[in-house]
Formats: C-alpha cells, sequence, structure tokens
C-alpha cells in the first residue's frame, strides 16, 4: 500500500488545492470543475494524528447524534459530503460500501461509516437516509446546522463551502476527503482522497478496525 505522512498543516495546505466544486439544479447536478495537488495516494498517514470533531446533529431517524460519544471506542470513516453531489461523494461511498462486503460481520459491526451532510437545507433526514441506504443501511448518516458542521470540518482540516445558487444552478465546494480514526486513542490517523477504490479500501479496513496504521 502507497503511503505519505503528512503534518496536519501540511494536510490543511494540501486540502486547500483539493476540491470538488459540484453545482446541479434543483433536480439534478452539473459536471464537476476539480483542482489535484500531487499524485494519487491511497493513505494519507499523519504525523500529528486529528482530534474528532465536536459535532451533535440530527441523524436520519430525526434523532441527536453525538458524534464524539456515539463512536467512542469504535473505528470510524467520515466523509463530509452531500445527496445532490454528482460524482465525489456516490463514488466514495459506493466504494466504501463494496469494501465492506469483504469485512467479516464482526468486523462491520465494529466499524461506523459517518456521512454528514455539507448541504443541510437540502438533505432532510429523511431524504439523507434513503440515499446513504442505496448503498449501506449500516451508514449513518448526519445533517443539521451548516455552520456547525462547516466548524466540524475545519477541525479536521477539511474544507467546506456554503451552498450557493448562482444562475438557477446550485454550486458547492467540499474537499472530498475521507477521515480515517482508530478505536485505540479515537484521533484520525489517515486520510483517503476521492481517488481511493474499493480493493484499497477493503485492504487497509482490517488494520483500522484493530487499531493500527494503513
Amino acid at each position: 500500500m502507497r503511503k505519505t505522512s503528512l503534518t496536519a498543516a501540511a494536510l490543511a495546505a494540501a486540502a486547500a488545492l483539493t476540491l470538488s466544486a459540484c453545482g446541479g439544479g434543483d433536480d439534478e447536478s452539473s459536471s464537476v470543475a476539480e483542482v489535484s495537488a500531487g499524485p494519487t495516494k491511497a493513505a494519507t498517514v499523519l504525523d500529528n494524528p486529528l482530534d474528532k470533531p465536536d459535532l451533535v446533529l440530527t441523524d436520519t431517524d430525526g434523532k441527536k447524534y453525538d458524534f464524539i460519544k456515539e463512536t467512542k471506542g469504535h473505528p470510524v470513516l467520515l466523509y463530509f459530503g452531500y445527496r445532490h453531489c454528482p460524482d465525489a461523494c456516490p463514488f466514495t461511498m459506493s466504494n466504501i460500501s463494496l469494501a465492506l462486503r469483504k469485512l467479516s460481520p464482526a468486523e462491520r459491526k465494529e466499524l461506523r461509516v459517518v456521512f454528514v451532510s455539507s448541504d443541510p437545507k437540502r438533505d432532510t433526514p429523511k431524504e439523507l437516509g434513503t440515499w446513504l441506504a442505496q448503498n449501506d443501511k449500516s451508514f449513518i448518516g448526519l445533517t443539521g446546522d451548516f455552520d456547525t458542521i462547516q466548524a466540524g470540518a475545519r477541525a479536521v482540516n477539511i474544507y467546506l463551502d456554503q451552498p450557493k445558487k448562482v444562475k438557477g444552478t446550485w454550486v458547492s465546494s467540499h474537499s472530498p476527503r475521507v477521515v480515517a480514526f482508530s478505536p485505540k486513542d479515537d484521533k484520525g490517523h489517515a486520510i483517503y482522497d476521492k481517488d481511493t477504490t474499493a480493493e484499497e479500501y477493503a485492504k487497509d479496513l482490517p488494520k483500522i478496525i484493530k487499531g493500527g496504521t494503513p
């Protein structure tokens, strides 16, 4: 597995250069403009692990979900994106779903895959739940106040822009990165980019679930 080590400061700088600018109308989305920094990497291992963001949001059942409390002691994959995203978000969630199928029942029981909406005004709990369930019913979807979500994303060096309508088209930008948290210390030790394949996730997830480094 190819991997690199980055400090949190270096990761923040890289995140500013790797964004997914997604646009779409109310019913459909347009193409994505992307700028990529550096070669594709399966896992970026952090020299300085990230603390979990303090997020208290609403899950797809309409119930309060305290991210730190609910995921404590569990391996976690955290992703910020939105239901109307035309490619990066569905591609990432599909690949994670395919990777989960290669895990044992015990491994799947431990892992928490959390998708936090970057477009909470349009991603209602019910609609978000339906969308995520198309990939895997175990996926946890969260939505809520955008400022709270944006602050949580920044805490793990993920960039989010306030969704806005430009000439009748919804436009949003976000860093399409997955943060992997260890069950041993509840810290984020690795980052995956949007090009990570299902096979790469499948290879790394057993290590993450055991608290190891990919």
